[in-house]
């Protein structure tokens, strides 16, 4: 198995790295969820970010549903045009924090390891 170098995880999904002979491959991010893999770049990543947002707040639930998210399915949009990802909204939730967390992580290294520092 090739190495990889984590940047963000949760108990859906991880964003991480390639490394190729203990050198980080930092120009694109694997994204593995719900048993589908995406390489983005870190400006598609951003996008699947814009995507999953407007996916929220067009399919916001109703709160006193007694389901709780859990039954209705509708499409995801992705980066990729001919691809889009049928989830609920706990899965959607779950895929926002991991991207999320994924692209405040590469950004705080960029800030840390760039204009940071001295």
């Amino acid at each position: 198995m090739r190495e990889i170098e984590q940047i963000y995880h949760n108990n859906f999904g991880i964003a991480f790295y390639w490394k190729d002979r203990n050198t980080t491959i930092s120009d694109k991010v694997q994204l593995v969820f719900k048993e589908t893999g995406f390489y983005f770049t870190v400006q598609e990543l951003n996008l699947f970010c814009d995507l999953i947002e407007d996916s929220m707040i067009e399919n916001a639930c109703c709160e006193a549903c007694e389901m709780k998210y859990s039954c209705h399915k509708f499409l995801l949009k992705t980066p990729c045009n001919s691809i889009d990802l049928a989830v609920n909204m706990t899965e959607l939730k779950s895929i926002k924090d991991l991207v999320e967390g994924s692209l405040f992580k590469i950004e705080l290294d960029e800030y840390i390891y760039g204009v940071g520092m001295n």
